[in-house]
């Protein structure tokens, strides 16, 4: 029997195959990612002569958290998805919630992050320079301690797959930005991972994308939140999806902060209620 085609790196036209692998596939668990705070496992799936390697986040395996309730971190990570896919950047790999090994969880894609070059250890996106100054093609983020009382300015690549990244986190209120949860693919794509820390109904964006803050949003993102604006409403596909997922009064709020964003018109600023960015930043 030969052995089940690998799918390559997923693109936008191939997540509705993506879904149903992940979906419908045999998951064997291969090994556990020990580093993460909440149980990770890496599998593979089958289904037919189709395989690809993913991430499965069960349910019992979520750490309580004081301000989210508890078992629900796998089905803000597919609303994510669902957001992102309505956007049309697809900037989230594609997830799904379904049984496995250890019982409900979600499912996502494995995406292989390129490989930094040794000159760029946060893959371009992310550095740290000295001075005041973020200098031509970066974005001044905060100054940050490194050792022996020097601080440096924390900066982030004014790319604008990442600044696509930060209207999607503002968008679904992301709680935990890192730095190691973006991940640049070789095909020159960019994804966003770990978003079980979103859709609360408080202000708790937590980025290392501020950057952008209080500048215009572009013409581009204004167009794809009026998009949004259609998709969440009352009885639309994206609205019907996302409310089995989190609660009437989060969906809401995703409405206002998506309306918000429109009629400011700029990338929003820190609340100064929480922490701007999370810890640890990388």
């Amino acid at each position: 029997m030969p052995a089940p085609e690998r799918l390559p790196a997923p693109g936008v036209t191939d997540t509705g195959g993506l879904e149903e692998l992940l979906a419908k596939g045999e998951l064997t668990v291969v090994g556990r990612i020990r580093e993460a705070s909440n149980a990770v496992l890496l599998c593979s799936v089958t289904h037919g002569d189709l395989s690809a390697d993913c991430v499965y986040k069960p349910v019992k395996g979520e750490r309580p958290l004081w301000d989210f309730p508890d078992g629900n971190l796998a089905q803000r990570e597919v609303a994510a998805y669902l957001v992102s896919e309505a956007t049309g950047w697809g900037l989230v790999p594609a997830t799904v919630l379904r049984d496995g090994p250890y019982g409900e969880g979600m499912v996502q894609r494995w995406i292989e992050a390129e490989q930094p070059a040794e000159d760029s250890p946060l893959g371009g996106l992310l550095g740290l320079v000295d001075g005041e100054e973020a200098g031509e093609g970066w974005k001044p983020v905060a100054l940050a301690e490194v050792g022996e009382g020097r601080t440096a300015l924390l900066v982030h690549a004014d790319d604008p797959r990442l600044r696509r990244m930060a209207v999607l986190d503002a968008v679904i209120n992301n709680g935990d930005r890192k730095g190691g949860h973006l991940l640049p693919a070789p095909d020159g794509r960019l994804y966003g991972i770990d978003h079980g820390v979103t859709f609360h109904t408080e202000d708790k964006l937590r980025t290392l994308l501020w950057g952008w803050a209080g500048e215009p949003l572009t013409d581009e993102a204004r167009e794809v939140l009026t998009g949004l604006t259609a998709g969440l409403a009352g009885g639309a596909p994206l609205a019907t999806r996302l409310a089995e997922l989190i609660t009437p009064v989060e969906l809401a709020a995703v409405r206002a902060r998506v309306a918000h964003l429109l009629r400011t018109g700029i990338h929003p600023r820190p609340s100064g209620q929480w922490p701007s960015i999370p810890w640890p930043p990388v």
